[in-house]
């Protein structure tokens, strides 16, 4: 069944960098407030949907993490052109003339702007730029400028999704589209009548991208039995790239994790959903990030005694750069794997 690219691009385009999630929680509350048998919103600006199981046992959760890596205003100067530091990970080379939201009293259009290639020095040319190399052009003078925007206003990228042949591209398909995937992971529950065998708990954090601290507060808060990590992951299946250093590829299907830098999925959980993927026919490929971390992580140490944890990927090109590519094939396959592994689960064979 084909994707809704409408919805998706709904939830890519929402703006919401670390600690100001504000705007796509909005989304998240509206889309899952019918999906779900309770739905919470705790401190830190988490939202948890409750879908109850055949049985409350045990508990499974997967996280989806609803903040994008964005920016910060720390400075306005004299001319007006705004100052920032990243909240995130950003690649400096990607930002060149890139189109920003400066999120004030209201949204400000701004571009990213950094010393001509005309004017450098061939020194200058022969080195990478920094993030403090680019300032942001609003195209006002100090004056406007403050009349919307102060220090400590977030900044986000501005793009449109788009498809690209059998592929959507936009800013922030890390990780909206897995917030994506768990909305309709419980959208698919609903439609098909089919109960998750235990209680499952379908999380959309925040501050994912500066330490996995929404995650670790839904997890304490939840205490899961099972937990299930969802993100993208790097598929570099490019020119120039070697077999080993893929990680996965864009319609391989859905990337079942072994591990990152910042955890090693439960051997259990692995050979679970291999099989299930296997019993239920969805297409998926193998994960292995060399760095980089998840909310999954949290999910298995942020529980007394840990949790059974394993997640499911979403191939991506161009990962933490201005537009990301994910193929509508996989995001479909990785709806259906997260569906039929909270549905299964008391399938599983979780002895030591």
């Amino acid at each position: 069944m084909p994707i809704d690219v409408p919805l998706l691009a709904k939830i890519c385009e929402a703006p919401g960098a670390p600690g100001f999630e504000k705007e796509i929680r909005k989304v998240v509350l509206a889309e899952v407030k019918s999906l779900a048998d309770k739905v919470t919103t705790d401190n830190m600006g988490n939202v948890i949907a409750l879908k109850k199981g055949r049985s409350s046992a045990k508990k499974s959760m997967a996280a989806a993490h609803m903040d994008e890596i964005g920016f910060i205003v720390t400075h306005i100067d004299d001319k007006g052109f705004i100052r920032f530091n990243p909240v995130g990970g950003f690649d400096p080379k990607t930002l060149t003339s890139q189109r920003v939201l400066v999120h004030g009293k209201k949204d400000v259009l701004g571009v990213l702007g950094c010393k001509p290639i005309h004017i450098m020095s061939p020194e200058e040319r022969g080195k990478n730029l920094k993030i403090s190399d680019y300032f942001i052009d609003t195209g006002m003078p100090k004056k406007e400028v403050e009349k919307l925007v102060e220090v400590g206003n977030f900044i986000t990228r501005y793009t449109e999704l788009k498809e690209m042949g059998e592929c959507v591209t936009v800013k922030s398909l890390d990780n909206r589209v897995s917030v994506f995937v768990l909305i309709e992971t419980l959208r698919k529950l609903k439609k098909s009548r089919k109960k998750p065998a235990y209680d499952f708990y379908a999380a959309f954090t925040v501050q994912e991208e500066v330490g996995l601290r929404g995650a670790n507060v839904a997890a304490l808060d939840v205490k899961p039995d099972f937990g299930f990590g969802l993100d993208t992951t790097i598929a570099y299946d490019v020119p120039g790239s070697q077999p080993q250093e893929r990680c996965t590829s864009l319609g391989e299907g859905a990337g079942i994790k072994l591990m990152d830098s910042s955890v090693i999925c439960d051997y259990r959980m692995v050979t679970y959903m291999k099989e299930v993927a296997k019993r239920n026919k969805i297409k998926w490929q193998p994960e292995i990030l060399a760095a980089g971390g998840t909310d999954t992580a949290a999910l298995q140490r942020m529980v007394p005694g840990g949790s059974i944890a394993g997640a499911v990927s979403i191939p991506t090109r161009h990962i933490h750069q201005s537009i990301e590519t994910s193929h509508k094939a996989d995001i479909e396959a990785c709806i259906d794997l997260l569906a039929a592994c909270v549905c299964e689960l008391d399938k599983g064979k979780w002895a030591l």
